[in-house]
């Protein structure tokens, strides 16, 4: 008797199992067959089979279908009636990839911040050996460029502290924020996608993120065990660059296995004029090339992951490795013989290791457990004639963990708790900030509901900061103007360095509301307000020193500048340190489906004591002979000054726009144009230093059987709001070419392509650099290469 009942138990759970029953279909009625759904909650999803057909558990309530080409559909089950579903999804010209990086679900048309995700063959065209070069061409985001070697992103007029770079949600705690011409470490050509959040990102990653997130995602933890795999090789004409990477994930049904690695090698690159834009024909640039712009890079990653029908539980561990020149920071004649000895560079290492875990459960109020943890040991020197100068170091200890709730009133959200510790030093000639600790331990909560066709997204975070240095510096500095003769050498000889400790303590808070409605069938509205706090960063408040990369000597936020008797000389501020407070508005227009997409992002930040670089008109002695004349005999005596910058904070303001349009205009044939502007001024009408200009682009793409192409042109407007000290920076044109030839190869294919970039050979300056005016972009290149998915 016991048989039959529990023949009819296991029948009563497989239907229960699988009561839920659809397909998924287009306009024409089509079935689509690969459209992933996945239950809002669960870590599994189910593809639909050869008839579009697929089957779920009777306990969902909500479902995200998916498929490449068509718009996003959001299906909520309590509204449907009946257990078989007949599920629509509208062509769409806008590729609407996932955000892997926030706990909440988002993608391109779905959430109330506006977003950018560059993956796929986009990501592989548009990729440079730098991120902030990756990414130059996405609607808001510019590169600070710095000779080809390191760049980070600017969004919307902001980086350094203020936009925070991430590798899988978790700080890639280098020193790329410190200074221009600190490389990321981070690799694009092994990543799966790159995500852009433009605007205040506080509430998921904390004070660091008050102007953006960008975030690298990679498989170096895999999610499951199918196997598949990439790989790339490509050779450059203008640095005769080449470049192997590949990517691969295997596995048992408990175990997954992924290996990635890259070599990277170029030499300085070439450009159509001199480098130097005010150079003398004396000085030695036979050649049009940017000295100390080689780099050679190498890295590989290992992860495993254990699987469970809940999730998954996973480590890495990665090590990059990277020794790069550093453009502008020579001193001495500007000699393209130089021995290796008389080359400046910087010789990065880091080992990276990565915990992260996702797991479903099943408590009466928690239903998802996220964790990441990471430590990372990142080194950096500086090297001049062959010795050590200045050696740069970050240990990072980090762990966020996301509890999410049962769905509850319809509200679907969680808890977020998080820390971080970060020891960063510098120690050597150029170490203008001391060694410090940074602390951070933040709670947030996160929650979204749907009233109808109206999504709400809300939050509120709150994070301790500390920093903490025992040995600050408060040296005797000698200064002077341009239009006196400067201080007496012997004067002051009996002053020393002051050496104290710096003990403080934050409390940011920031606070987030958004909407977004779907007011008609493939169209929506959306807003953000926020309100974000940001406590200042340890170089930003300790640094006392020159600065080689940005050209100037450097002084925190907390000294100040005093007259007396005629002369200027710092000592302790004695004004309170404060927080500064972003208060931002996001307006966002969509039209997803059909033949055209369009994507309007409008913007306004308002941030009370902003802290900036003012510059106090006096100069001092680099200690290093300036490889660069800028004026001929009469800046003979000041070739060697730099120019002194104190940290201080005032009120800000910055606006803008980003726009993009997407026509299809059949099977084959589609054209994009975009459009990016902000304007950003202290609210006394002086301009913040290093605004992005005006800029238009436009794209034309084909798409054959197997040839695909891309023709392309950006044109920069001219930057004249500048900021005291500041040059204009004259606009420019480029124009870029990819052609692609697809080959099958049995299930898999290769991709053989050619890209043609700065085809004019333009003579272009980038405003947002440190080193315009030594290191433009590169001249004409041309990149051939093969890659392949297996």
């Amino acid at each position: 008797m016991k048989y039959p009942l529990l023949a009819a138990a296991i029948a009563v759970t497989t239907i229960n199992a699988y009561a839920l029953e659809g397909t998924v279909t287009n306009d024409h009625g089509t079935p689509i067959v690969g459209a992933k759904v996945k239950p809002n909650g669960h870590k599994k999803s189910v593809v639909t089979d050869g008839q579009g057909r697929f089957n779920l558990a009777d306990d969902v309530e909500e479902i995200h279908v998916t498929a490449p080409g068509y718009s996003h559909r959001i299906v909520h089950l309590h509204e449907q009636d009946g257990k078989t579903l007949i599920i629509t999804l509208a062509d769409t010209v806008i590729e609407q990839v996932d955000v892997i990086g926030l706990p909440i679900h988002a993608s391109v048309i779905e959430s109330a911040l506006p977003v950018s995700v560059l993956s796929g063959e986009a990501l592989r065209n548009q990729q440079a050996a730098t991120l902030g070069d990756t990414l130059d061409r996405q609607p808001g985001v510019n590169t600070n460029f710095h000779g080809n070697v390191a760049s980070t992103p600017v969004i919307r007029g902001l980086s350094g502290p203020r936009v925070l770079i991430t590798q899988n949600s978790l700080d890639v705690s280098d020193v790329s924020r410190v200074g221009p011409d600190h490389s990321v470490a981070s690799e694009v050509s092994t990543a799966q996608q790159v995500e852009v959040l433009r605007g205040p990102a506080t509430l998921f990653y904390g004070s660091g993120a008050i102007g953006g997130v960008v975030n690298v995602v990679d498989k170096r933890v895999p999610t499951d065990s199918e196997t598949r795999g990439e790989f790339l090789l490509s050779r450059e004409s203008v640095n005769s660059q080449n470049l192997a990477s590949f990517n691969g994930t295997t596995g048992t049904d408990t175990y997954a296995f992924y290996v990635d690695g890259f070599w990277r090698e170029a030499n300085d690159y070439e450009v159509p004029v001199a480098p130097e834009k005010n150079h003398n024909d004396d000085q030695h640039l036979s050649e049009n090339t940017v000295a100390n712009s080689a780099e050679e890079s190498s890295g590989y990653t290992l992860g495993t992951s254990y699987l469970l029908d809940n999730g998954y539980v996973g480590l890495s561990v990665g090590r990059l490795e990277r020794e790069y020149g550093i453009p502008g920071h020579s001193h001495g004649s500007q000699d393209h013989e130089e021995s290796e000895e008389e080359r400046i560079y910087a010789d990065l290492k880091q080992d990276r290791y990565q915990l992260l875990s996702e797991l479903d459960v099943a408590l009466p109020w928690l239903r998802a457990i996220h964790t990441r943890a990471a430590y990372t040991d990142y080194t950096h020197a500086e090297i001049e004639e062959g010795v050590v100068g200045t050696l740069f170091s970050n240990q990072t200890s980090e762990v966020r963990i996301d509890l999410l709730h049962q769905e509850w009133a319809h509200w679907k959200g969680g808890l977020n708790v998080h820390y971080k510790n970060s020891e960063v030093a510098a120690e050597g000639d150029e170490a203008f900030t001391p060694p410090s600790i940074s602390e951070t331990l933040a709670m947030a909560l996160m929650e979204e509901r749907h009233f109808g066709d109206v999504l709400v997204q809300m939050g509120a975070r709150i994070e301790h900061v500390s920093i903490v240095a025992d040995n600050v510096l408060l040296p005797h500095l000698e200064v002077h103007d341009h239009e006196s003769l400067g201080m007496d050498d012997d004067d002051h000889t009996d002053e020393e360095t002051r050496v104290f400790a710096a003990d403080h303590d934050f409390t940011p808070v920031s606070l987030s509301f958004g909407a977004v409605w779907d007011f008609r069938p493939g169209y929506n509205m959306g807003v953000s307000l926020s309100h974000s706090q940001r406590a200042p960063s340890a170089s930003e408040l300790l640094s006392f020193g020159p600065h080689i990369g940005t050209r100037s000597y450097e002084i925190g936020a907390l000294f100040s500048v005093h007259d007396e008797d005629g002369e200027s000389h710092f000592e302790l501020s004695a004004d309170n340190l404060e927080l500064e407070t972003s208060s931002n508005i996001d307006l966002t227009f969509r039209k997803h489906e059909g033949d055209v997409g369009v994507i309007f992002n409008v913007f306004y930040n308002h941030i009370n004591d902003y802290y900036y670089q003012s510059a106090t008109g006096l100069f001092t002695e680099s200690g290093h002979e300036d490889e660069h004349n800028h004026g001929g005999e009469d800046e003979d005596e000041h070739e060697d000054d730099l120019p002194v910058y104190l940290f201080t904070h005032a009120d800000a303001e910055l606006y803008g726009f980003e726009a993009q349009g997407i026509w299809k205009l059949n099977n084959r044939w589609k054209t994009t144009v975009f459009s990016d502007y902000v304007h950003a001024e202290l609210t006394d009408g002086t301009y913040l230093p290093r605004t992005p200009p005006l800029r238009f682009g436009a794209d034309v793409d084909y798409t054959g059987d197997q040839l695909s192409a891309t023709l392309s042109w950006t044109q920069y407007a001219k930057q004249n709001k500048t900021a005291q000290l500041e040059t204009p920076t004259d606009g420019y044109d480029t124009l870029d070419a990819t052609v692609t030839y697809h080959l099958p190869v049995g299930p898999h294919e290769l991709a053989l392509f050619i890209k043609a970039e700065n085809i004019t050979d333009t003579e272009a300056r980038v405003h947002t650099s440190f080193i315009k005016d030594i290191a433009p972009r590169p001249g004409r290149n041309l990149t051939l290469g093969i890659r392949g998915q297996f």
